[in-house]
């Protein structure tokens, strides 16, 4: 940066601590005057960050300087020095990678993260030998008329399911294959010959299975997961032997060789039993055996090792949980209308003053006579439950921060208020909102509580679920839903609106069924049951929304509250990259200036760089790559010896891990290409077959 006495350069900045979109932060610099040397020292500072995940930038701007250190300097020059950069840093903005910003942050430990209150209780597990989808209920099947016909529609399904008001016959499709049942609970029976006006009735846009025979139907009515295979379960050896897992299904199911225990990961939640019937048992992430961090990034069970504490994905996803997307959104181009079944109906949350309305799929909140509401990721206010809804640009955070994981609004503790204009509000949200949380070092999906939907004059209103569709997460998609055979079911299901009331939109309250971090939801839809294709590829390019799903702000139906260019310009100046230069200028916490230069560590001492002796030379690497021995130390008097020891090994194995990742990313990514190629030649062999059963993941 140019200022008035010289040239200002500034290193890359190191972060300190991250609070809602308020950074802080120390960066070394050098301040150049004309003709003469460069004078070294460091800043801390304070400031708002702008995020772009899309794009993976972040813009550095409203730099407020707390402290400035001139080693090379006497006071009277630092005072002078302190003034030209409190000047030029006050006027500025940049922009850096937000990888590597998220990168930088230090992890909490994890137990510290951990929310206390989620709940680890397993779901009711069931095990089919045979292609299936899981038709959940939300307690017992409720149905509501479709207006000019005899039929009738459940409500509170994913799926669709109607039924005959006459003969009381009800009929399930995923809009290729229909099945037909005596009763909502089945069993179901596939049928060649429905209905011919409930054929008709299908949209026209509905998408053909890839399936050649119809799945087999499990029905549910209190929270449960299915795990299903393709015939009997298939069993392959991985990592040297240590560890076992089925090919041929789509859900994680491992068996570790030491103990014989089996393992199934569901919503991010690893569950352990010695036999399919159980007991399951939770088991948590940061206390499964060491050979699940053995498994090879570029295996089948590559995508495993994000609910892996400890490893460098589970790593990445838990610190991409306190970076939060930001947007700036317009207050006259920004509205909300909230719609009630009756007059607007509200319940308290035990433990705090605030209570929320039941009787809408929107996320209103009544605390101290006034009324507050979320919609997708804004916060709106009224003086009446009913409006008119203007953008907040303040919360009572105090009270709404007790809201806790029991009720189905919690997520909303997760939405932020930064700072406001006239014209503008600039808000936030971090991956709670869409019920992504990190768990002793890894991420989960759902708070694991079930929330009671609401029933009432024909409307039906589903809470956040966390069982029963088959959730899983990897670093390349974020959360997703549904077996790949499912998804004909749900799609339909959750977009074909006959028989739902004016103004319903069931999936999508509390920011849908389905939220997932970030990069979801994805719906998986490449048909081929193999562990590797719902774990580690994630899906197939080209089956999932092409709207930008990484950005709540910039889907369709929430972009146009954007602020323009225009309303969120500031008159600040863009600092200038230095590319020409090495960016290898480090400030440590003590305030002293150091430089790595050909594998050596020098420290800027009276104007001159000069090498450090090997002892501080180890001790700055160790510090360069967040190695805290002394709190590892210092732990060791208050966890388990034998963990504490294998935690110092895991951090003396980082540095070869990390040298091998590159070469591993490169081989998974080429194992993801073979695999879809071989997919395709899968489909391609399918469309010339008759239909039957298929064969595949062996």
């Amino acid at each position: 940066m140019q200022t008035s006495q010289g040239t200002l350069i500034v290193y890359q900045p190191q972060p300190e601590k991250l609070n809602g979109n308020t950074l802080t932060a120390r960066a070394a610099m050098s301040f150049s005057f004309s003709g003469n040397d460069a004078v070294f020292g460091v800043f801390w500072f304070t400031a708002k960050l702008d995020t772009d995940r899309e794009n993976d930038t972040v813009t550095v701007r409203n730099m407020t300087v707390t402290d400035v250190r001139w080693p090379e300097s006497k006071d009277a020059g630092e005072q002078k020095f302190t003034a030209v950069v409190n000047e030029a840093i006050k006027a500025s903005q940049f922009e850096t990678s937000l990888s590597q910003l998220t990168a930088s942050l230090e992890s909490a430990e994890a137990a510290e993260q951990s929310l206390t209150q989620l709940k680890t209780d397993p779901p009711t597990i069931i095990f089919k030998e045979q292609l299936s989808v899981l038709l959940s209920f939300d307690g017992e099947p409720k149905f509501s008329q479709i207006e000019n016909s005899q039929y009738e529609r459940a409500l509170n399904t994913a799926m669709t399911v109607i039924r005959d008001s006459k003969s009381k016959l009800c009929y399930l499709t995923d809009g290729q294959f229909w099945y037909q049942a005596k009763q909502a609970k089945g069993p179901y029976d596939y049928t060649q010959s429905p209905p011919a006006e409930l054929v008709k009735m299908l949209p026209k846009d509905t998408e053909s299975s890839d399936l050649s025979a119809p799945p087999a139907i499990v029905v549910a009515t209190k929270p449960t997961e299915l795990i299903a295979t393709d015939g009997a379960a298939k069993w392959k050896s991985l990592t040297g032997g240590e560890l076992m897992y089925v090919f041929n299904t789509e859900t994680p199911w491992l068996r570790e060789m030491q103990t014989n225990n089996m393992y199934v990961l569901l919503s991010g939640r690893w569950y352990r039993a010695k036999q399919q019937t159980g007991p399951w048992t939770f088991v948590r992430g940061d206390e499964l055996p060491e050979s699940f961090a053995n498994i090879p990034p570029e295996s089948d069970l590559g995508g495993l090792r994000v609910s892996v504490a400890g490893t460098e994905e589970a790593d990445e996803a838990v610190l991409d949980a306190k970076v939060p997307q930001t947007a700036a959104i317009s207050r006259k181009d920004t509205s909300l209308t909230v719609y009630y079944d009756g007059k607007p109906k509200f319940e308290r949350i035990p433990g705090t003053q605030v209570s929320y309305a039941i009787n809408t799929d929107a996320q209103v909140l009544q605390i101290k006579g006034k009324y507050y509401a979320v919609d997708n990721a804004v916060w709106f206010k009224a003086d009446s439950a009913q409006g008119p809804w203007l953008v907040a640009d303040s919360i009572p955070k105090d009270d709404i921060a007790k809201i806790p994981p029991s009720s189905p609004v919690y997520n909303v503790t997760y939405v932020e208020i930064y700072e406001s204009t006239p014209e503008v509000v600039y808000v936030g949200y971090y991956p709670g909102y869409m019920w992504s949380y990190p768990y002793y070092g890894v991420p989960v999906y759902g708070t694991g509580w079930y929330y009671p939907p609401y029933w009432g004059g024909g409307y039906y209103y589903p809470r956040p679920p966390t069982w029963g569709f088959n959730i899983g997460y990897n670093n390349w998609t974020g959360w997703s839903f549904g077996l790949s055979w499912s998804n004909g079911f749900l799609n339909l299901g959750m977009n074909w609106n006959v028989g739902w009331p004016t103004h319903y939109r069931p999936y999508h309250c509390c920011n849908g069924w389905y939220g997932g971090g970030y990069r979801g939801p994805v719906i998986i839809n490449n048909g081929n049951i193999n562990i590797g294709n719902k774990i580690n590829v994630g899906h197939k390019p080209g089956h999932h929304d092409k709207q930008p799903r990484h950005n709540i702000y910039k889907r369709d139906q929430s972009k146009s509250r954007l602020a323009s260019k225009q309303q969120v310009k500031r008159d600040l100046k863009t600092a200038i990259s230095q590319r020409d230069k090495a960016n290898n200028v480090f400030a440590d916490q003590k305030g002293n200036v150091l430089k790595h230069d050909a594998d050596k560590w020098q420290q800027r001492v009276e104007g001159k760089w000069q090498t450090l002796p090997a002892d501080k030379q180890q001790e700055f690497k160790d510090r360069a790559q967040n190695i805290d021995r002394q709190q590892v130390q210092n732990k060791l008097q208050s966890i388990d010896k034998s963990k504490a020891k294998q935690t110092l090994q895991q951090r003396q194995h980082s540095q070869n891990r990390q040298q091998n990742r590159m070469q591993q990313l490169n081989q998974a990514n080429r194992a993801r290409q073979q695999g879809m190629q071989r997919q395709q030649m899968r489909r391609n062999t399918q469309r010339q077959m008759p239909r039957q059963m298929p064969n595949r993941g062996h």
